[in-house]
């Protein structure tokens, strides 16, 4: 784990990261963009070509934003597409940086770690820096990071589902056994309270779309996670209070009270 938050080598003061799809309007995607504080945005190529209806002003709102570009493979099903829409995506956004999404199964939208390993080593290959979107799998992710994938981002639940962190033991583990891995949670988080558990667990970084994009609110939302991630990292460094299975007097007592002790 580190004290500042980079992705490979790019310092970033946020350690929030949101998505662009989803918002109500372009208008109140760049507000709750702002909003957050964050400094780096994820979009796809694939959903959200600038032909599509009020694509011309969607980019020139991210351009004026001025974020850090991360560019993701949302959608694809193969080893070839992702490597075809990641080469594409860095050609247009001029950024090395890609978000490796490989889908296995379409009802949960798992990753498939099989195809995520082999697409992961060929675009490192190629140059790219990697950040694949995977499980909590302790081997995967072992085995992603072992490959050169600096950056990790583990799922807490389901993709667009907030149900928040499913699996508890699996992410402490992650951040045990993966100690110099960047480590970002991505997926699943559906209130600002699941990007604190995280971030108090030790993870560097939150990345999430849906639960900002479909509240009542996204503007209000935005801040409300960019506080909550904030929070849950300055409770991580300063260390929790040990849990234990019995209570505990917060106010010590000594002796007798002294209303009730004799004159002598």
């Amino acid at each position: 784990m580190h004290s500042d938050f980079n992705i490979y080598g790019t310092q970033l003061n946020s350690r929030l990261i949101l998505g662009s799809a989803l918002y109500p309007s372009p208008a109140l995607m760049q507000q709750a963009l702002q909003q957050s504080g964050c400094e780096a945005v994820t979009l796809s190529l694939r959903r959200q070509a600038p032909e599509q209806q009020g694509g011309e002003q969607f980019w020139q709102l991210i351009r004026e934003l001025k974020l850090k570009l991360l560019p993701n493979t949302a959608g694809c099903h193969s080893v070839q597409q992702a490597v075809t829409l990641a080469q594409m995506s860095r050609e247009i956004f001029n950024t090395n940086w890609i978000k490796l999404e490989l889908i296995g199964d379409d009802y949960n939208l798992q990753p498939e770690p099989m195809l995520l390993l082999q697409a992961a080593e060929h675009l490192l290959a190629d140059g790219f820096e990697v950040l694949p979107y995977c499980t909590d799998d302790l081997v995967l992710c072992k085995r992603l990071y072992e490959l050169g994938c600096k950056v990790l981002m583990p799922w807490a639940a389901p993709i667009g589902s907030g149900l928040g962190v499913l699996n508890p033991y699996a992410l402490r583990t992650l951040r045990e056994r993966l100690p110099d891995a960047t480590l970002i949670v991505d997926a699943g988080l559906g209130v600002p309270s699941h990007a604190c558990q995280v971030m108090e667990m030790g993870f560097d970084g939150v990345l999430l779309n849906s639960a900002v994009a479909l509240a009542k609110d996204p503007v209000r939302m935005a801040l409300a996670f960019s506080q909550a991630v904030q929070a849950g990292r300055s409770a991580f460094l300063a260390g929790a209070m040990p849990k234990q299975d019995f209570a505990s007097p917060s106010t010590p007592v000594l002796g007798m009270p002294f209303w009730l002790q004799e004159a002598p």
